[in-house]
């Protein structure tokens, strides 16, 4: 097995990103809260955006997983060859990508993206997916990790408040290259269930590296916890 996989087999990997326009929209911040998750004991960081990844590569040596959001179209995660050549210049380990079925930019299909980031860099590539159809493209595709990413935020896929932890178990049995469980996994718990059904690793970002969204259910617990004391309080 590839060293880099063999490192996070069976552990946590963190996504450190932010959206634009936040407060925590910044290279060196992300980088800050990589170090962070590190000493935490991430076996890896997951990251967007150029300069991100060069910092992050600079401070620590984890296998990073690299892409680049960009463009308002469906397809915006490392949409085109030239963010995934400029992704792996950027010091990326494995180079993510959009790997659904839906057209990318640039013409090309996945298959040859997925050939020429391998030719010309030399990085492993993640695929990222939303459905069980389309883990099995990827694979055949060339890509050498199947990720469950996208899954619940595609038009046509199934989404809900957790992961999708079924597609997972399903792509985890069937495919030959390692599948990393990732997206709405909010808690340990599901984290654990999710290598227990089969993935490789499993991603964890909005629940440790995103304040806004954090705040925001502990603030809308309390605040239905307390409406709910006014409602069954005395009366009459």
């Amino acid at each position: 097995m590839n060293p880099l996989l063999a490192a996070v087999r069976g552990r946590l990997i963190v996504s450190c990103q932010a959206y634009p326009g936040e407060p925590m929209r910044d290279a060196d911040t992300m980088c800050r809260v990589a170090r962070s998750v590190s000493a935490g004991g991430a076996a890896g960081i997951r990251a967007q955006g150029l300069e991100d990844l060069r910092r992050i590569r600079a401070a620590l040596d984890l296998p990073l997983i690299g892409l680049w959001k960009d463009g308002d179209g469906d397809v915006f995660i490392t949409p085109t060859l030239e963010h995934a050549l400029a992704v792996a210049g950027a010091g990326a380990d494995i180079v993510a990508l959009d790997g659904t079925a839906r057209p990318r930019p640039d013409g090309r299909t996945l298959a040859q993206t997925v050939r020429a980031v391998r030719e010309r860099t030399g990085r492993l590539v993640m695929a990222d997916v939303s459905t069980y159809d389309e883990g099995v493209a990827a694979a055949g595709a060339g890509a050498d990790l199947v990720g469950t990413t996208l899954a619940g935020y595609t038009p046509y896929s199934r989404g809900g408040p957790g992961p999708d932890l079924d597609l997972v178990a399903r792509l985890s049995r069937d495919l030959p290259v390692p599948v990393i469980a990732e997206g709405r996994i909010h808690t340990p718990e599901q984290a654990a269930e999710a290598i227990r059904r089969g993935a490789h690793a499993v991603v964890v970002g909005t629940a440790i590296t995103h304040p806004a969204s954090i705040t925001r259910w502990f603030a809308q617990a309390a605040a239905g916890a307390q409406r709910a004391g006014r409602s069954s309080g005395p009366s009459g």
